[in-house]
């Protein structure tokens, strides 16, 4: 049976380095003697009926994590009377009811915390994480030592339950079928030891074919086959590694093109595509990846007119089109590309790269930002020197990033969320008056985010490695993986000072008060001359610089852009700091709020919402634009702003008292309905808290009387909430899974609910 271990063998490797005793880490073991024999029974019964439905309940409800909790919670379940609950009709939410909907779903949620402090959950979804990680597996002669068994049998599982009912597979797991999805996921599954004619595999292969064959893949999806031997480099438009000897400076000219300004993510990926580009780093030629040359294309391999595929872009992937100026751009690359290979020009730029891949596995102990640069970062450590300490140190920092869950074994988008649930949490949790009960939950929660602030900065200097400052941030995840990002960081203090109100011997010691002056060092640094805040750092460079984005898949990755989602986080943590400690940088707090409220109404859009950036989507960013014009005392009665938020919220109330919002809101910037389907809980409850954080229950509570009904008749017996469509997104296109989000916002939303509305009474 699968075990869910947080801060894992933290002592038994010795080749995994942590700063803080491995707290937060997450890893699955398999131990063949664990569990009953009625919980193995259950746990194959929850695979099977995921099987079962996969087409219609494409997300999986994590309910591993959750069966393996059972034992874990201190009370409860608590029966909730939802007799007088009907689905239309103007009833308020009965007091006593919300109070037994709240104590039943911290009590459930309470139960599934880690022993750390942080709250464990699925964060997979993309679907083109899990290959590309196998394939480096593979390339370096690694996969049986590093995967088990049953690591490939769940991973097998994963693969063939979200294949799609055309035989194809989607960029991630609710998507139409792609051939980045659908390349990627066959190659892997032939990797694991599926046979080509396996039942899974067959309508794949037609798939591809019917399409050309997967020389149409997208651009990342012919660097992972050129790595694997099955895509000839000549396929790829360069990946020249020689951009990063450009010079930074910004009066160059030329130096605007410099990756070091790029967004971080995006540097960070390209950074080690362009070395094992340079090198051509290729998997030695077995039978195996022979036998994909044949079977990946409907035409003969060594017939395949590499240098018309370089641009060659199946139309299912084809979100974000190349401009002429970029085919241009690559064309001129591509002659040169002869003369560079084995220059020493192209050696110095090889060299420049390995440098800052070492920095960022160093100071990430070999976690890395993300699952892409992780497993690329590692296969350069291995082409650059296959028996390294560099690549060895990477091997067990894989398993961080694996999940399990029914529908089998992923790779997350990152190595979890555990911060940014924790800080979420506690907020919520704080909402519902019920602190005094729950406190023994919010201790540990307070001491997992004392663990995890950067309390130091990266090695220096930072400016030779294009970092910028961290002391006093929060990262996303761990202290580990320890990127700052500016609203982790502003909700990371915004739950140390709920917590720093409390009772110290209920909820523990508050972080002292210079950590969270840092942490606002660092919220006000993040500014951008616009009033806006970014993610991971200051805008360095021009949007315009998006023409040179190569990837056909996702868009807006090359400048880190102003968000409604961080600008809010900064704008609420700042007010809330302030208040506590008004003598700390008072004069530039006050100047950065009344510019950042000015950004956040200049992006308001002329229908009263803002666009959700990092979840779906709508309903997500008109939240955080809410809570910000909040903070600085604007609401309904005192807001245009508000008042056109509220009213855009309102046109899309179901008559179910709820809202459903589907992810095609986030690619097609144009609100989407869940048309024909339950209300969505967490939809409902953004909606929810961004009119209570408007104060319309002042104008109106009878929409969320409707709403508070709505999420209590979805709460299930237990406390927990189902699962439902997909939460999050990224880059426009590509969604993911929060499968904490489920638990807290509504938890969240009726907290606020019960303070504003039913105690107001």
């Amino acid at each position: 049976m699968w075990k869910f271990r947080t801060a894992w063998d933290s002592d038994g490797h010795p080749l995994l380095h942590s700063l803080n005793g491995n707290v937060g880490r997450q890893v699955w073991v398999y131990d063949p003697e664990a569990g009953t024999p009625e919980e193995r029974a259950r746990a194959e019964e929850l695979r099977r009926k995921f099987a079962e439905n996969r087409l219609q309940q494409k997300h999986s409800a994590d309910e591993l994590l959750r069966l393996q909790s059972e034992g874990q919670r201190r009370s409860g379940p608590f029966p909730v009377d939802k007799s007088w609950l009907g689905v239309g009709g103007s009833a308020p939410a009965a007091a006593e009811t919300v109070e037994a909907a709240l104590r039943n779903g911290v009590s459930f949620y309470e139960g599934l915390q880690a022993e750390d402090g942080h709250w464990p959950g699925d964060y997979g979804g993309p679907m083109f994480l899990m290959p590309g990680m196998v394939i480096a597996l593979y390339t370096t002669g690694t996969l049986d030592s590093v995967l088990s068994p049953q690591h490939k049998a769940e991973m097998v599982r994963y693969l063939r339950n979200h294949q799609n009912a055309d035989g194809g597979y989607g960029l991630h797991i609710e998507g139409t079928s792609t051939m980045f999805g659908t390349v990627l996921s066959y190659v892997t599954l032939r990797l694991l030891g599926v046979g080509p004619d396996d039942a899974t595999l067959a309508p794949a292969r037609t798939w591809i074919h019917e399409r050309g064959g997967a020389h149409a893949i997208t651009s990342w999806g012919k660097f992972w086959l050129a790595v694997l031997g099955v895509y000839s480099w000549e396929g790829l438009n360069p990946l020249s590694p020689e951009m990063w000897l450009l010079p930074y400076a910004s009066w160059t000219g030329i130096g605007w093109l410099h990756p070091g300004r790029f967004w971080c993510h995006c540097r960070m990926v390209y950074l080690p595509m362009s070395y094992v580009y340079g090198v051509r780093g290729t998997c030695r030629a077995t039978p195996l990846t022979e036998a994909l040359r044949q079977e990946l294309y409907p035409l003969p391999y060594a017939k395949i007119d590499w240098n018309q595929a370089r641009n060659l872009c199946a139309k299912e992937d084809l979100y974000y089109p190349h401009p002429l100026i970029q085919d241009v751009l690559w064309w001129a690359l591509y002659k040169a590309e002869p003369l560079l290979l084995g220059s020493r020009l192209r050696g110095a730029a090889l060299a420049e790269c390995m440098k800052h891949i070492h920095y960022e596995d160093e100071n990430t102990r070999y976690v890395d930002i993300g699952p892409v640069n992780k497993v690329i970062n590692m296969l350069a450590c291995w082409f650059e020197d296959p028996g390294s300490q560099a690549f060895k140190r990477h091997l067990p920092r894989l398993l961080d990033y694996l999940w399990v869950a029914e529908d089998g074994m992923k790779m997350q988008g990152y190595n979890g969320s555990q911060l940014w649930d924790t800080a979420f949490a506690v907020q919520a949790i704080a909402s519902t008056g019920m602190a005094g009960e729950f406190s023994r939950c919010l201790k540990r929660a307070h001491e997992y985010l004392e663990q995890s602030q950067v309390v130091e900065e990266a090695q220096q200097p930072l400016s030779e490695y294009y970092r910028h400052i961290s002391k006093g941030a929060w990262p996303f995840s761990t202290r580990d993986h320890g990127w700052p990002i500016s609203d982790c960081s502003s909700e990371g203090l915004k739950a140390a000072l709920v917590l720093a109100q409390m009772d110290p011997k209920l909820v523990g010691p508050p972080i002292p008060e210079p950590r969270l002056c840092d942490c606002v060092n660092v919220v006000l640094s993040y500014q951008n001359g616009d009033g806006g805040w970014a993610t991971y750092e200051n805008k360095r460079s021009f949007e315009m610089l998006e023409i040179i984005n190569p990837s056909e898949t996702f868009g807006e990755i090359v400048v880190d852009y102003n968000h409604v989602e961080c600008s809010s986080a900064c704008i609420t943590a700042l007010t809330a700091f302030a208040g506590r400690y008004p003598a700390h940088r008072a004069h530039e707090i006050g100047a950065a709020l009344r510019r950042g409220i000015k950004y956040l109404k200049s992006i308001q859009r002329p229908d009263g919402s803002w666009y959700g950036n990092w979840g779906v989507c709508f309903t997500y960013g008109t939240w955080f634009g809410c809570e910000a014009l909040a903070a600085v005392g604007e609401t309904h009665g005192s807001s245009a702003s508000a008042r056109a938020a509220c009213a855009f919220l309102l046109q899309k109330q179901r008559s179910d008292g709820g809202w459903g919002e589907s992810y095609l809101s986030c690619q097609d910037k144009a609100y989407s309905q869940l048309e024909g389907e339950q209300p969505h809980a967490v939809n409902t409850a953004w909606a929810m808290l961004a009119l209570l954080a408007a104060g319309y229950e002042q104008v109106d509570r009878k929409p969320l009387d409707a709403a508070a009904r709505c999420l209590i008749r979805l709460q299930e017996e237990s406390g927990d909430w189902p699962q439902q469509h997909i939460s999050g997104v990224f880059n426009r296109n590509c969604m993911i899974t929060y499968a904490n989000y489920r638990n807290i916002f509504p938890i969240w939303a009726l907290g606020v609910y019960r303070s504003k509305v039913l105690k107001q009474q």
